[in-house]
């Protein structure tokens, strides 16, 4: 079983840039789909990335694309997403989550095709 870490959270200011990590441990993570989802208090966790494990394939809600980018380094189990031009609106506990069977494209932006997740850095944008 894999175990998912996530740091880099935090607070910033509209427009702001950070970079979240998902360090992955246990099972072969490198071989694994991830993506990140997050959620707000009260409100359904969404998707907002996704990345298949050779990174050939990306995925973004429509309410990132342009502004996040995700992307891994399967010599050091880690999944990035880089977050820029920072919104209030993407204030949430950002989660990731991880697969050990193969995902077929629409698979990678629904929550039950993920079988582990790791437990939630929060980030929070000032406006």
């Amino acid at each position: 079983q894999v175990q998912l870490v996530e740091s880099g959270g935090g607070l910033v200011q509209a427009g702001d840039s950070l970079t979240l990590s998902c360090v992955g441990s246990g099972r072969a993570f490198s071989q694994d789909g991830v993506g990140w989802f997050r959620q707000v208090p009260g409100k359904d966790r969404e998707f907002v990335a996704a990345i298949s494990w050779r990174a050939l394939r990306t995925y973004y809600a429509d309410s990132v694309k342009g502004r996040f980018t995700i992307s891994r380094n399967n010599a050091k189990n880690t999944v990035y997403l880089q977050m820029n031009s920072l919104k209030p609106e993407d204030t949430a506990v950002y989660f990731c989550a991880s697969s050990g069977n193969p995902l077929s494209s629409g698979d990678y932006y629904t929550q039950s095709q993920y079988d582990v997740w790791g437990q939630g850095t929060q980030v929070t944008v000032s406006s």
